[in-house]
């Protein structure tokens, strides 16, 4: 018995909100369309929206997916994610109803490992509500750095440089598959998304506030909490931030991820059918072998290598460090 006197066995669970019919609901064809509203159709590929589509992607993910999440999620190809961000963002679905359906799938895991995959999936849960979190105490990190650096970050300004970057025309494959992805979709993997943010704020050395910006206008799933705190992560601004001496190997994280390219080539069609050893040495190649391979993709902007030492210096010198202070760096493969 609790000190209530309440039996915990006895205690009547919540009705989950898959139980509620929602097929009297009344008043749906008065919707206004996108016309009435002003808007033109969308030019993306969007997924089906509304409540009956999000909970056939819920159980679809958590019937088998959900068991393989904590290995395979970084695998843009597989697809072992949700993809309920935009439900979970327009409230088609609830985090409380997720969540539920989590633990049952817990209940059903036939071994530890599976049990923690799911369990891998419900931390995600949470940061998404530690962002939130954050953006309601901190209500300026949606224009301003969370983390405070002594000095100014001398970020630059290249228009060039961004607009290669929100094209996917940068000549780093893996980073332009994702832009391309964002493009076609309104939506990018999260590994993606964490890629192209350090490529944009390390690599391209240009201020996170630029790439929020685009991903703002641009994802079907937006989240404000989220999508800041993912932006200033990669920026070693934010709460928690990736050190700013970790810096993403593009070249690395693509051929770690996506070693045979499948998800590049779905994105990037000038490179659809180039052995991946090419795809991934891409910036080692010369202008005559790429012009033999893809002689439509573009040769790479900027060189990472360069560009990380020039980037950890920056940050360094925003926090006031003499060089012989500064370490060697690392770069995050």
């Amino acid at each position: 018995m609790s000190r209530a006197g309440i039996d915990h066995d006895q205690r009547r669970r919540p009705v989950s909100l898959a139980d509620v019919d929602t097929d009297e609901a009344e008043g749906t064809d008065d919707l206004p369309t996108l016309d009435d509203l002003g808007f033109d159709d969308p030019e993306s590929d969007l997924p089906d929206a509304g409540t009956e589509a999000a909970r056939e992607r819920l159980e679809a993910f958590c019937s088998e997916d959900i068991y393989r999440y904590d290995d395979r999620r970084d695998y843009p190809a597989e697809g072992t994610t949700s993809r309920l961000s935009q439900d979970l963002k327009y409230g088609t679905i609830g985090i409380r109803e997720v969540y539920e359906r989590t633990v049952e799938a817990a209940d059903d895991a036939e071994s530890d490992a599976e049990r923690e995959s799911v369990e891998a999936y419900q931390e995600e849960l949470a940061w998404r509500e530690f962002y939130t979190q954050v953006l309601y105490y901190n209500p300026n990190v949606v224009s301003r750095n969370y983390k405070e650096y002594e000095n100014e970050i001398e970020w630059r300004e290249n228009d060039d440089h961004l607009d290669a970057w929100k094209a996917g025309e940068t000549g780093y494959p893996i980073v332009d598959a994702g832009m391309r992805q964002l493009r076609r979709e309104s939506y990018m993997h999260n590994r993606l998304r964490m890629i192209v943010a350090s490529f944009l704020t390390k690599d391209l050395m240009l201020d996170w506030r630029a790439g929020y910006e685009h991903f703002c206008q641009h994802l079907v799933d937006h989240n404000t909490g989220n999508d800041n705190g993912g932006w200033q992560w990669a920026a070693s601004t934010g709460t928690d931030a990736q050190p700013y001496f970790r810096v993403f190997n593009p070249m690395t994280q693509g051929e770690r991820y996506d070693p045979d390219g499948e998800y590049i080539a779905e994105y990037v069609p000038e490179l659809e059918g180039i052995d991946p050893d090419v795809i991934h040495s891409w910036h080692e190649l010369s202008d005559d072998e790429r012009d033999e391979h893809a002689p439509d993709y573009p040769a790479p902007i900027v060189d990472h290598s360069e560009r990380r030492e020039e980037a950890i210096s920056m940050f360094e010198r925003a926090r006031g460090e003499d060089e012989d202070e500064a370490g060697d760096g690392d770069d995050e493969n």
